[in-house]
């Protein structure tokens, strides 16, 4: 059973009503029909809210991501440095042109080699995995022939 209603509306909104009836070759009642149905649906605003839902999980899981990589970038360089500093004595003044010029080309081959990595697809966190089974693995048979 079908019952009428008449409604106003803005004189812009009834065209783009019937531009779209035209497109879709639907009529105009179908067309209103169907967006108040969506509007008073409960389960499309359930359904945004899941999306969404599902959207901020994944930026979340992201977040942590790069809050866990900068935190083990942040330790990996903090090492270094405190390793760098420890075992580097100072230089003596006349040793410190030919010390700079040396410094210049370690690091420019560090650059290329870094280059060679990125492009290979290769970072220090896919590594670590492997490189601490490899470590276990070795502390493994120290501990087998010591026993």
């Amino acid at each position: 059973m079908r019952d009428r209603l008449n409604v106003s509306l803005p004189v812009d909104m009834i065209a783009r009503i019937n531009e779209l009836a035209v497109q879709k070759r639907l009529t105009r009642s179908a067309i209103v029909e169907a967006a108040v149905a969506s509007f008073l649906s409960p389960d499309g605003a359930d359904r945004m809210e899941a999306a969404f839902t599902r959207r901020l999980d994944r930026l979340t899981r992201q977040v942590q991501r790069l809050e866990r990589n900068s935190g083990l970038t942040t330790e990996a360089l903090a090492l270094f440095v405190r390793f760098w500093l420890t075992v580097t004595p100072p230089l003596p003044p006349e040793a410190q042109a030919a010390a700079q010029v040396k410094g210049r080309e370690r690091y420019e081959g560090f650059i290329e080699a870094l280059g060679r990595r990125l492009n290979q697809g290769r970072t220090l966190l896919d590594e670590i995995p492997s490189d601490m089974l490899r470590t276990q693995k070795s502390d493994e048979r120290v501990n087998d022939t010591s026993d």
